[in-house]
């Protein structure tokens, strides 16, 4: 598993206005070939009557799975745009449709590569960037006696709870970023001279907010 990788928070949509020509930009996260291939039928089916509808994904840990459109664009100025804006800022699980109503002016090879690539970008800032971290989960069982020191480490550490469970014991489940599990089972160990009893769980992602998204820089 990746210790973290970016991805869109969900649905996004957005229009720009270029030499008259409406492009509409179309994000979403799907994890799967057939998701995407889902999401992009449907804004098809929404804009049938558009000029074009061209879209390019990115799924998988390793982006195994690469697609793009052009949809009747000239070759190479569409499709390929969004696919590479798409890996430029880094993100998977990624499908974007960018919608075009031609205005009645030629936009050349370069405008429309330009155009694309700002109609990707507004779709994908309308639908928001995460992060997701690897995080594993441990859950930590301790006696009512030694709950306050373990309590108060967890608060001062901000670290994620998750659950908390008191029966004649405490347990609680805490998720901590991958790669720091050592030192949290060192502290809390020493915390409660060993009498603490903790498990390692499952790891899993944590989201979290991310920056905005740029278009890609020439070369």
């Amino acid at each position: 598993m990746l210790a973290h990788y970016k991805t869109v928070a969900g649905y996004g949509e957005s229009e720009i206005v270029i030499e008259r020509s409406r492009f509409i930009g179309y994000a979403q996260r799907a994890t799967t070939e057939e998701e995407a291939a889902a999401f992009i039928a449907g804004i098809k089916k929404k804009h049938w009557d558009a000029t074009h509808n061209c879209s390019a994904f990115v799924i998988g840990e390793n982006d195994q799975i690469q697609r793009s459109s052009d949809d009747g664009e000239p070759s190479g100025t569409a499709g390929k745009p969004i696919l590479e804006c798409i890996k430029k800022n880094g993100l998977k699980d990624t499908v974007v449709v960018v919608t075009r109503y031609f205005g009645g002016i030629k936009l050349g090879a370069g405008g429309l590569v330009r155009a694309y690539t700002a109609g990707t970008v507004a779709g994908l800032k309308a639908a928001g960037i995460v992060a997701h971290i690897l995080h594993q989960s441990i859950a930590v069982t301790v006696d009512y006696h030694w709950w306050g020191k373990v309590e108060n480490e967890l608060r001062i550490g901000q670290h994620r709870v998750v659950d908390t469970a008191y029966t004649d014991l405490v347990t609680v489940t805490v998720l901590i970023p991958d790669g720091e599990e050592s030192s949290f089972v060192e502290r809390i160990t020493d915390l409660t001279n060993g009498q603490a009893r903790i498990e390692l769980g499952e790891k899993e992602y944590v989201e979290v907010p991310f920056e905005a998204v740029g278009e890609e820089k020439e070369e």
